[in-house]
């Protein structure tokens, strides 16, 4: 499985620049809701478009199902512990019985930083699963790392334009360098992580390479299913962001056809 590294410094560094550029795209020209709504639930269609046609496909032909569920299931699990971690142990939607009772724990003790620091935080730390993705995806098929690349450049594009319109609606001193900080150190983690994936654990067995791809899935997909999709969602008008989000799927089904 040689493959030549410039498709994963290419591709790693196209991914990882895409968050700065939103969180620039949002200090120079303050994204519309509708806009984000469009912006956000592309990503999000995108990325469900990239588990269903091409991760867990490549998974499944290079391991078993109870092998790339269990993957699925750990990334999954990665993600929601450091998304319960950052939040105290207490999360509850807006409509929810225990929305009154977490907020009341989380007066008492705030989550680990203000909400740019959870959002940026928890992102650069889900960066490192969605890097290892490509690194895993390079290892064993340049077209796989490809189409695993767009989908997070597109994904890291719409992250950097919400965590640069929260940053500035906090109004906090010096927003514009707050954003450019934590959008870069989302660019790094994941630049540092795809690289990191792609040089160390391409020479592992099948087996082991489609259990890791898969763990990455699953930690991309709790991510798009509780930040991405409620995010587009807030947003949207005339269900934009439901369009935008079937657009994106199809996108994804159409170019795991053409590479």
């Amino acid at each position: 499985m040689e493959q030549d590294p410039l498709i994963i410094f290419g591709v790693a560094s196209a991914a990882a620049f895409a968050s700065p550029l939103g969180g620039l795209i949002a200090v120079w020209a303050r994204p519309s809701s509708l806009l984000l709504s469009i912006a956000v639930g592309f990503a999000a269609g995108v990325l469900l478009g990239t588990f269903a046609f091409e991760m867990m496909p490549k998974s499944l032909e290079l391991t078993s199902v109870p092998v790339v569920a269990a993957g699925f299931l750990l990334g999954l699990a990665l993600v929601y512990f450091l998304d319960l971690y950052v939040n105290r142990w207490r999360m509850a939607g807006e409509e929810a019985d225990q929305k009154r009772a977490v907020e009341q724990l989380h007066r008492r003790k705030k989550p680990r930083g203000s909400g740019v620091a959870v959002l940026a935080g928890g992102t650069s730390a889900e960066e490192l699963i969605e890097g290892m993705a490509i690194g895993v995806g390079a290892a064993f098929e340049p077209g796989v790392a490809l189409i695993v690349g767009l989908a997070i450049c597109i994904d890291n594009l719409s992250e950097g334009m919400s965590i640069g319109e929260l940053a500035l609606d906090e109004e906090q001193k010096n927003p514009k360098w707050r954003i450019l900080v934590w959008t870069s150190l989302i660019g790094v983690s994941l630049f540092v992580s795809a690289v990191a994936g792609w040089f160390f654990l391409k020479g592992l067995s099948e087996p082991v390479l489609g259990f890791l791809f898969a763990a990455g899935a699953g930690g991309m997909f709790y991510l798009t299913m509780t930040d991405l999709v409620p995010e587009a969602e807030s947003h949207q008008f005339q269900q934009s962001s439901a369009l935008a989000n079937a657009m994106g799927f199809l996108l994804i089904m159409a170019l795991t056809e053409m590479i």
